[in-house]
């Protein structure tokens, strides 16, 4: 099978190779197509991949051959006749992500990448590229299947599903970590539990974990050592989890502490963008110079970069903070889910996956178009939505509230239309005024004129 990355280029490319050179399947991709629009990170990239290669057939001398790698900036070629794409695209740039995050801060607001103002910005930008992107799939390979990494991912996978429908699916690591951490501190294993999770990308909440029809979850949000041990207990606390009767996605720290989050990020020397900024040119740099340390220098970078996800998390105030575990630092995950998505649809490997697909009345409250995040159930026909426990009231308000400007950032970036992208800024439950979400547009198109010029 092909399969085709898209920004190709990009630090977590060898996340997905080391999960194709695990995979021993007869049924398997052969042919991996990196695109991006940047020759010098294809080609870092290509001297990464190729020592990955060779140290795990080093580590496993009886391993299936490698898939084949290549490399193209000429997006056209690199979709014809593929299997898979794989969209994990940066519209913008590093540049885009730190103007996403300095631009609300300027202004006393959340400045995070994918939540709140600047998930509004970065899908303002991301949206043409991605119509334009499944327009020439449905051209070129009409019978590929396409997996959304590109963020925000709810927001692109439903623009996406416009032109190519169900057959594009998105992914996220973040609801599989949950899942994980929580089955861990009831000692289970996360194959033997029924997971009820619902909401959105980046948005959502873990509501019951079942074994053999008892949920076993408020067994866990009764227990303060056990709550306390996993990372939600630390980010929001073992009294606000009781009290909300579920474990909330990591990034409703946002939305519960948001000016706890505001005051931790403004306080830092550098952003998120701007540290990604500069590790990742020395990255790409080293590589460069001296290619034969390519995977050691990879390896080292991505361990630093998980351990400080989501960094301003995980202070309490007082001054102290708390460290992420080795397990989420040598974590991942949303490899695992694109490679298990893949095998259940190419090799009718039934499969039960956390995906951003259409609600079709999974998620009550929401219309059957609305992309969300559930359980689903995945075989050769692809996935099917599991329906799912109805969300409390104050969660579904916030899902709808946030749905509702997710659809406006869709027609904003598809019509050109600047009303709509101030609509879409001012409407955000993280922005608090209308003449603020003007503000917030014309910063934008101050700074990236390239993306924001054309909204009349």
């Amino acid at each position: 099978m092909k399969l085709v990355i898209l920004g190709g280029g990009g630090f977590r490319v060898p996340l997905v190779h080391g999960a194709l050179l695990r995979d021993t399947a007869r049924r398997r991709v052969t042919e991996v197509v990196l695109h991006d629009t940047d020759v010098s990170r294809l080609d870092v990239m290509g001297h990464v991949l190729s020592a990955q290669a060779q140290a795990h057939l080093g580590a496993h001398p009886d391993s299936r051959t490698p898939p084949t790698v290549t490399a193209t900036t000429d997006l056209d070629s690199a979709l014809e006749a593929a299997d898979f794409v794989f969209s994990a695209m940066r519209v913008g740039g590093l540049a885009g992500r730190t103007a996403d995050e300095r631009i609300a801060l300027d202004m006393g607001l959340l400045g995070q990448e994918t939540t709140g103002p600047g998930g509004v910005g970065y899908g303002l930008r991301t949206v043409p590229v991605a119509l334009d992107v499944a327009r020439r799939v449905r051209r070129l390979a009409p019978d590929a299947w396409v997996i959304n990494f590109t963020n925000p991912a709810g927001l692109v996978t439903q623009a996406m599903q416009s032109v190519l429908g169900g057959r594009v699916v998105g992914i996220c690591d973040s609801p599989l970590g949950l899942a994980k951490r929580a089955a861990g501190a009831l000692w289970h294993d996360l194959d033997d539990l029924e997971i009820d999770y619902a909401g959105l990308n980046h948005l959502g909440w873990l509501t019951g974990l079942r074994h053999d029809g008892c949920d076993l979850l408020p067994s866990l949000l009764e227990n303060d050592a056990a709550l306390s041990a996993i990372e939600e207990g630390h980010l929001f606390g073992t009294e606000w989890l009781r009290g909300l009767g579920s474990l909330p996605n990591e990034y409703l720290f946002y939305y519960y502490f948001t000016r706890d989050a505001v005051a931790q990020i403004a306080s830092a020397a550098q952003t998120r963008g701007e540290y990604l900024v500069a590790q990742q040119a020395e990255f790409y740099g080293a590589v460069a110079r001296a290619p034969g340390e390519a995977w050691e220098r990879w390896d080292a970078v991505r361990r630093e970069r998980n351990a400080t996800y989501m960094q301003e998390t995980r202070g309490n105030g007082d001054g102290d903070s708390h460290e992420r575990s080795e397990a989420d630092v040598e974590g991942g995950g949303y490899e695992g889910v694109a490679l298990a998505l893949m095998a259940a649809i190419a090799r009718d490997e039934p499969a039960r996956l956390i995906l951003n697909v259409r609600n079709d009345g999974a998620v009550a409250g929401l219309r059957d178009d609305a992309v969300v995040e559930v359980p689903c159930t995945v075989d050769a026909a692809g996935p099917v939505p599991v329906r799912v426990s109805p969300l409390p009231g104050h969660a579904l308000g916030l899902v709808q509230q946030v749905k509702a400007v997710d659809e406006i950032v869709i027609r904003a970036a598809t019509e050109q239309s600047r009303s709509l992208a101030v609509q879409a800024f001012a409407l955000h439950p993280l922005v608090d005024s209308v003449t603020v979400a003007r503000e917030l547009l014309a910063e934008y198109g101050r700074r990236l004129p390239d993306f924001y010029g054309g909204l009349g």
